[in-house]
């Protein structure tokens, strides 16, 4: 994608991105590190690695809590080549920042700070924050008009020019009025990156080196700083589940619009939840109650009915599924294939124009083209230790309420006879039986349920018995 600002800077080099990942997160009251908390299918901090590698970050660095071999895989699955830095005390975010020094010394490129738990700022706005650098700024800004602007720090003007950023426990009372509110991220020439942050001091309330006393050293040394306006939706940081909340509902609405745009028709948006790697092609129709986790790719023209729950999943072009459809673990759903309502689809792939149109279960499987799978179907594909597949050939028809008790081959047109428990191959063209022989006895129902009146009659004369003589 193609981002305007973003990219190589004058020296022919992309800039650096440090993202700032440590903090624990004690309001998420949770096991798991804040960061890897998800949005869309997405943790917080995946959507901040691929927003600033999509803005033209050339090298990137993580600052991490030492030990949290969680969040290095994460980073290692979305940004390979992002080194990672651990931060063992927490004396504040200039602090944090030069965690990664071992990534900025020796190189004169710009440098952009990230936060691992402000997972809304996008990449064209990565990019915005990046560009006044271009026009001679050594320092820039993200900030935002707070509506109410207490717990955030002030970036405090004078004649139009920044002046400085100040954290509100350092504030004066008339500094507090300011609504222009740091958002915290901020970019610095590479020329003066190293040099501004190495002279950060802790000389204040929470004796900590703040990031953004790098404005007042700029300011000091003549030097130009830029503020970059960004809505105060976008800056939200999530530090408890609330603020997850709100956050993922900002991401649904960008996800749902972006859809729509896309000529993707959602019957009702609001209900319906997409991953943020989701894939729709044109002319989709989404009813509604519908999730999309990670992993899932549709094709032009299909048709998602209404409560269909999907993840890692592909569906080639018009497809149409549910309602009550269930995807997941590797379905491949090729051209033309219809799946009704309560169908299951786990690691199998259904080849062209199949269909199952009901209450079946089909996984580690392959379906050939054209073939029929009855209601009520299942691959018996566990045997309680390992996993075994199922094939069914093209244009086989499989009766209702079959069991395919796997490792099992059905044949291209054979067909299997309802209520069938198949467990030997069935070659191709041939028809497979495999049910109990029906016994039927004349008038033998009327006397069962004789016998069974009577002996619940006997059963309330008894208790009614007991119950008189208890009195």
């Amino acid at each position: 994608m193609a981002i305007e600002g973003a990219g190589h800077g004058p020296d022919g080099s992309g800039f650096t991105a440090v993202v700032l990942a440590a903090g624990k997160g004690t309001r998420m009251r949770s096991d798991r590190p804040k960061v890897l908390h998800a949005l869309a299918g997405r943790s917080m901090l995946g959507h901040v690695l691929v927003a600033v590698q999509e803005a033209g970050a050339a090298r990137l660095a993580v600052v991490v809590e030492p030990g949290r071999a969680d969040v290095a895989e994460e980073i290692a699955r979305l940004a390979p080549g992002a080194s990672v830095h651990p931060q063992a005390e927490r004396l504040g975010t200039a602090h944090a920042v030069l965690a990664a020094r071992a990534a900025l010394d020796g190189s004169e490129a710009d440098l952009l700070v990230a936060f691992g738990d402000t997972p809304l700022i996008t990449a064209e706005t990565y990019a915005r924050l990046r560009a006044p650098l271009r026009a001679g700024a050594a320092v820039a800004v993200l900030a935002f008009e707070a509506e109410n602007p207490a717990g955030y720090g002030r970036v405090l003007t004078e004649d139009g020019r920044v002046r400085a950023i100040r954290e509100e426990k350092d504030a004066s009372e008339a500094e507090r009025q300011v609504r222009l509110s740091n958002a915290g991220l901020m970019a610095l020439a590479g020329p003066h990156a190293l040099s501004l942050l190495a002279r950060i001091g802790n000389d204040n309330a929470n004796r900590e080196y703040y990031l953004t006393d790098a404005v007042a050293l700029a300011v000091a040394e003549g030097l130009a700083v830029a503020v970059v306006p960004v809505a105060e939706s976008e800056a939200l940081g999530v530090n408890d589940r609330v603020q997850l909340g709100v956050a993922e509902a900002t991401i649904q609405a960008r996800l749902r619009r972006a859809a729509q745009l896309g000529g993707a028709t959602l019957v009702a948006p609001e209900t319906v939840f997409l991953g943020a790697d989701t894939v729709l092609g044109r002319d989709v129709t989404i009813e509604p109650h519908c999730v999309f986790g990670p992993g899932v790719v549709i094709g032009d023209g299909c048709t998602i009915r209404a409560f269909s729950h999907l993840h890692d999943a592909r569906l080639m072009d018009g497809v149409d599924i549910g309602p009550h459809v269930r995807l997941r673990g590797g379905a491949v759903l090729e051209a033309g294939v219809h799946l009704g309502n309560f169908v299951e689809i786990k690691n199998a792939t259904l080849h062209a124009g199949a269909k199952a149109s009901h209450l079946t279960y089909l996984g580690d499987a392959e379906v050939g083209a054209g073939a029929n799978i009855g209601a009520g179907t299942i691959t018996c594909n566990y045997d309680g230790v390992s996993k075994h597949r199922t094939v069914i050939g093209a244009g086989a028809f499989i009766g209702s309420n079959a069991a395919l008790v796997a490792p099992v081959r059905i044949g291209d047109g054979a067909l299997v006879g309802a209520g069938s428990v198949i467990t030997q191959d069935v070659p191709g063209d041939a028809l497979a039986l495999a049910r109990g022989r029906q016994v039927t006895r004349a008038g033998a129902a009327r006397a069962l349920r004789e016998t069974l009146k009577a002996a619940k009659a006997a059963r309330a004369a008894k208790m009614a018995r007991e119950s008189a003589a208890s009195e």
